[in-house]
């Protein structure tokens, strides 16, 4: 991945914090034939260990090759920069558009789970993270016993074991307090979580 120095993401707890921030990650994969990307959730369940699953007919977790290194990766948030958002135009005009974004590259061997137990705690997790937040959180349990196990014969469980992290943070820090403030107050109205983002970045 490119990673400007001004815009460079080494921080753990930052990286860790993106990871969890994405919504849907994409796995890469090589395979015999080319590379194979499958769209999944993917759960930091360790600084070493992403935890997820796909469909058992997703040929990807079979013809990967399990010598060769897996890629994870995680945009958080991210949008559009407009050149009206400047200080800057109404001084020089030497403005021009961007995107601002987060993204983390985790790097790792793939293993493929398909133990019944083992498959039944990575979506349990998975769905108490995401049931979390609401009111009313709906559980694995909540379905009858018979009907999940026939879910999980048509699904097979991916842990990436992440041997390198790499991220980047591009969040205007190259440009003076005045853009930046700029473009947070553009954000703000078209992209609130940007506009954090951006915040944090002056803490």
């Amino acid at each position: 991945m490119y990673v400007p120095p001004a815009f460079a993401e080494t921080r753990p707890e930052e990286l860790h914090a993106i990871m969890r921030a994405a919504s849907l990650p994409v796995l890469v994969s090589p395979t015999a034939s080319g590379l194979a990307a499958t769209h999944l959730p993917l759960s930091l369940e360790a600084p070493d260990r992403l935890v997820g699953h796909m469909a058992r007919a997703n040929m990807h977790w079979r013809e990967f090759d399990p010598h060769a290194e897996s890629l994870a990766i995680f945009t958080a948030v991210d949008g559009y920069v407009s050149p009206n958002w400047y200080a800057t135009r109404a001084e020089t005009g030497k403005v021009v558009p961007t995107w601002n974004y987060q993204a983390v590259h985790a790097t790792g061997r793939l293993e493929i789970i398909e133990d019944p137990a083992a498959l039944l705690d990575i979506v349990s997790k998975l769905t108490d993270r995401f049931e979390a937040p609401r009111a009313t959180p709906w559980a694995v349990s909540d379905a009858p016993a018979n009907y999940i196990a026939a879910q999980l014969n048509g699904i097979v469980g991916i842990v990436l074991h992440i041997t390198k992290l790499q991220g980047v943070a591009k969040l205007s820090q190259n440009k003076s307090m005045a853009d930046r403030d700029g473009v947070i107050a553009g954000a703000e109205a078209e992209n609130p979580a940007l506009a954090a983002a951006m915040r944090r970045t002056l803490d």
